[in-house]
């Protein structure tokens, strides 16, 4: 078996899929939420049941894939995995998890109370518990993708050697899991606008180097 070809193919496919899926999560948080802030009702009841439906199909398989792929080229590695790549697909998983267990669940909620209405029917009670659960792990992985990429690449251009139980690497990851209790159960504070989520984006990346370079 050609190892090297499946290498290459599986790497080729996480940065399709990624490109995807990032792409979708900008236009998601950038493009269409503050669309939403200022369309009429109907306009959102049409966007929700026409458009959003077919955007989060690409947007959730295009992380599956893009998930499936990193664990190829993660299990390839093994003991060869560096720091970088720990703190990178650690965001990584964080963000197809929330895609899975709190985006796509909360949003088909939205979207069946949206054709709800678009009917002549209400809107259905939950939905108003689940707009704000969506948003706030959207936010969330929105925040962790500048990090993530950021790790990705640094690991093959400026990498902090392999994978340890260093103190440096424990605190990174105790900074990435603390956030993530917040995307399940806290609140977007400075996320909720779009410079907020990008600024503490670039941020959170300089706290996780800062850790990893000087601890």
């Amino acid at each position: 078996m050609d190892f090297a070809l499946i290498d290459f193919f599986a790497r080729y496919g996480h940065i399709l899929a990624g490109i995807t899926w990032i792409g979708l999560l900008y236009y998601f948080n950038f493009v269409q939420g503050e669309y939403f802030k200022v369309a009429d009702g109907g306009s959102k009841v049409d966007a929700f049941t026409q458009l959003v439906p077919r955007a989060l199909w690409w947007f959730r398989w295009a992380a599956m894939l893009t998930f499936l792929s990193g664990l190829v080229l993660l299990g390839m590695r093994g003991a060869g995995a560096t720091q970088d790549i720990a703190i990178g697909a650690t965001l990584g998983t964080f963000m197809f998890l929330n895609v899975w267990l709190i985006i796509w669940p909360n949003q088909k909620i939205l979207i069946a109370s949206n054709e709800q209405v678009k009917a002549g029917g209400e809107a259905l009670p939950e939905a108003a518990a689940a707009a704000p659960k969506a948003a706030l792990a959207s936010r969330t992985n929105t925040l962790f993708s500048v990090p993530m990429l950021f790790f990705m690449v640094s690991s093959a251009h400026y990498s902090h050697g392999a994978v340890s139980t260093s103190t440096s690497l424990m605190a990174a990851l105790a900074i990435i899991v603390l956030l993530q209790v917040n995307a399940i159960m806290g609140k977007q504070g400075p996320m909720t606008t779009v410079s907020g989520v990008i600024s503490h984006g670039f941020i959170l990346t300089a706290v996780l180097w800062a850790v990893i370079e000087l601890l």
